[in-house]
């Protein structure tokens, strides 16, 4: 049999039955599917679980990580510490299924081969319409670099610890576990003998500055940097300093409430290094970080006694910031429940989280 995981955040709930729906509609019925919502807003989880009610085959994974960065890589691993099957599947949700699709993926099984499928993408105007599979029409084809849907023999997915879950954000993650799989031995094979995999369109709103949303500006770029030097070193097995797949706990994310601490920061240099160092004394305690911009006089100040060789304050700007503490997060704590948020407009981070033991 075969596991398929669907990961999701926010996703238009249409786009979403249209991907159940195809599922629901296989030729061959011989698989599990899961769906892990990472951090949807929880007016959006209901829905999404009343939903689901419609499809009693599939399994929700709710996940309490609102106020995080995206990272389908854990997402990815919760539902590949649970899978038993021989196959692994990795899906979008955005995607609607050919009816063969679990048959076709079920004859080209095996245990030294990873397959992956090539997608035809909808318009948008398209995308709007219900139609038989087969009737809708691709605009164009993805090429052998898309390689969002993957079938892999979950034994050696799960020996080579899965997904690397440094990768946060959107980017490199799916190259990067076809580039380790090639180091661990096995044979890729793109399959494009028909299109099995159609893509709904949708906005890019996740990507957007003007959310107060985590948002990393040089992630997908990091990313990309990241994935080249997998490549370069040979690496096959990941996640060896920090538990993967680990399951989000509500239990957890419910203390974010009672802080033992609010710290309150400028953004200087001194602050922010000291803060991000301090994090490493913090056990089984909330910690409450608010910071915000050095005011234009501040600036100013500082910039005449550096000119006539006084001490002064050197300061960061807030995007600086931002992608310091965010970065800290991802190579340190990404498994800690945490909260945060960046007003751009008022030049304020907000940040909370539960440093555990």
């Amino acid at each position: 049999m075969i596991t398929l995981v669907l990961t999701n955040r926010n996703r238009d709930l249409q786009i979403v039955k249209n991907c159940l729906q195809s599922l629901s509609q296989q030729n061959c019925q011989d698989f599990d599917c899961v769906v892990v919502d990472y951090g949807s807003d929880f007016a959006y989880q209901l829905e999404l679980g009343n939903l689901l009610q419609q499809y009693p085959k599939i399994r929700l994974i709710n996940c309490p990580t609102q106020g995080q960065l995206w990272h389908k890589c854990r997402a990815i691993n919760m539902a590949l510490q649970q899978t038993t099957t021989a196959y692994f599947v990795v899906g979008d949700i955005d995607l609607i299924f050919a009816p063969t699709f679990i048959e076709v993926a079920l004859g080209l099984g095996n245990n030294d081969e990873v397959h992956y499928f090539q997608y035809g993408f909808l318009s948008q105007q398209e995308s709007l319409l219900s139609k038989d599979f087969n009737e809708y029409k691709v605009i164009f084809k993805g090429n052998k670099e898309v390689t969002g849907t993957t079938m892999f023999p979950t034994s050696v997915l799960q020996s080579l610890n899965g997904y690397d879950e440094f990768y946060h954000g959107w980017g490199a993650e799916d190259t990067d576990i076809h580039i380790r799989m090639k180091n661990a031995g096995l044979k890729l094979f793109f399959y494009d003998k028909e299109i099995l995999l159609k893509h709904q369109w949708h906005p890019k709103v996740y990507r957007s500055k003007s959310s107060i949303h985590p948002f990393h500006s040089l992630l997908e770029r990091i990313n990309h940097s990241y994935m080249i030097q997998t490549q370069k070193t040979n690496r096959i097995i990941v996640n060896q300093n920090l538990e993967w797949g680990k399951v989000p706990l509500l239990s957890d994310y419910e203390k974010l409430t009672k802080e033992a601490y609010v710290l309150q920061l400028k953004a200087t240099i001194l602050e922010i290094n000291a803060v991000l160092a301090q994090m490493a004394n913090f056990t089984n305690e909330v910690i409450a970080i608010e910071i915000k911009a050095v005011s234009g006089v501040e600036k100013v100040k500082n910039q005449l006694k550096r000119i006539v060789g006084k001490k002064y304050q050197p300061v960061y700007d807030m995007d600086t910031v931002n992608n310091l503490l965010l970065e800290t997060i991802i190579k340190q704590y990404r498994n800690n429940p945490y909260d945060y948020s960046f007003n751009r407009q008022k030049n304020i981070i907000q940040f909370k989280m539960y440093f555990q033991s």
